[in-house]
């Protein structure tokens, strides 16, 4: 069977779990026999589009606007336009080669009219990944009025892209439930798990304990997003609260709307019991947990949706100890 898998993000250069999820979920498609193919945007592409090949998986990678680490009305603007990009970009690919399944993967909402589209063109089934409730989350942190001309935009996207699906695959008992109490639309729902392959990378493989002077400290890691739903500050105030302790350090890796925020306390408290890192490919993620001692994660506490995040499986898969700070009843 073809399968057709609809990301916002991907390998090899992500850091981001959903592009890891998914990658293991295409290799896991062809180890079973299918044929899979990842549409994917690619900001700063020189063509219109490219198609290249990952451990057997076909990525047609489209140009795109910069849907990350830009401002908000700029990453609005620019994931509105992804469903157009992709099928201005592939129309005739998609026409050639039909698939059979579609699965999809939120955050990003505005995959819905692509999604639609291909299911009309290849009489299709699709399947929504829904991990993140967005504008829901923007809502419970402040950052919108839930009855704003901006949250019925996000809103309507939103309706769209879970219509567009056959069935909606959803990461929590609670949160089953809280979309049930509250959305208006009504499709068959799966308790759907975050996963990882279990396959834990040896120690040795990278040295930055080395590089960053850290080899008599207790490392704390923190890989992924650096945004705003992360509260990253709670780290920060962490490690504040632990400068006495000389023998720990925190390790940052990562992008997102909060790191100028992060590197400005860091200046402002001189923490020097903290080192933060621009993104690093998945593989190079892998080497540096590896060698690492305590994963970290952090949820905002305003959050009203339940969330297992997807880092916690990688930290397990590496047998870690794990620090985290979640909402209330999650």
């Amino acid at each position: 069977m073809n399968i057709c898998l609809i990301i916002d993000d991907y390998l090899p250069a992500s850091i981001k779990v959903g592009a890891k999820m998914m990658h293991e979920l295409a290799l896991e498609f062809i180890a079973q026999g299918h044929s899979v193919t990842v549409i994917t945007p690619c900001p700063g592409l020189q063509s219109k589009f490219e198609i290249t090949q990952l451990d057997g998986v076909t990525i047609c990678r489209f140009r795109s606007g910069e849907i990350k680490n830009v401002s908000k009305v700029k990453r609005a603007i620019n994931e509105t336009l992804l469903s157009y990009h992709a099928w201005q970009a592939f129309k005739p690919y998609f026409k050639q080669n039909p698939h059979a399944l579609i699965i999809y993967y939120s955050p990003t909402i505005f995959w819905g009219c692509l999604v639609n589209r291909l299911k009309k063109l290849w009489g299709a089934t699709s399947y929504l990944v829904l991990r993140d409730f967005f504008p829901q989350w923007v809502i419970d942190n402040g950052m919108l009025s839930a009855t704003s001309p901006i949250t019925r935009y996000f809103r309507f996207f939103e309706a769209l892209s879970y219509l567009a699906a056959d069935t909606i695959g959803i990461q929590s008992p609670k949160n089953i439930a809280w979309f049930s109490a509250t959305s208006a639309v009504k499709k068959p729902l799966d308790l759907l798990y975050n996963w990882a392959a279990n396959e834990p990378v040896p120690a040795g493989n990278s040295n930055y304990r080395t590089a960053l002077g850290l080899e008599d400290k207790v490392v704390y890691f923190y890989g992924g997003n650096i945004g705003h739903a992360q509260d990253m500050m709670n780290i920060v105030r962490l490690a504040i609260a632990m400068r006495q302790e000389t023998n720990a350090h925190f390790v940052l890796v990562g992008a997102g709307d909060e790191v100028e925020l992060v590197r400005e306390a860091m200046a402002q408290h001189d923490l020097h019991n903290m080192s933060l890192l621009p993104s690093v490919t998945q593989d190079e993620f892998k080497n540096m947990l590896a060698e690492f001692d305590i994963g970290l994660f952090s949820l905002h506490h305003d959050h009203t949706t339940h969330n297992f995040p997807g880092k916690l499986l990688g930290y397990m898969v590496q047998e870690k100890p794990i620090l985290g700070s979640v909402n209330p009843d999650t």
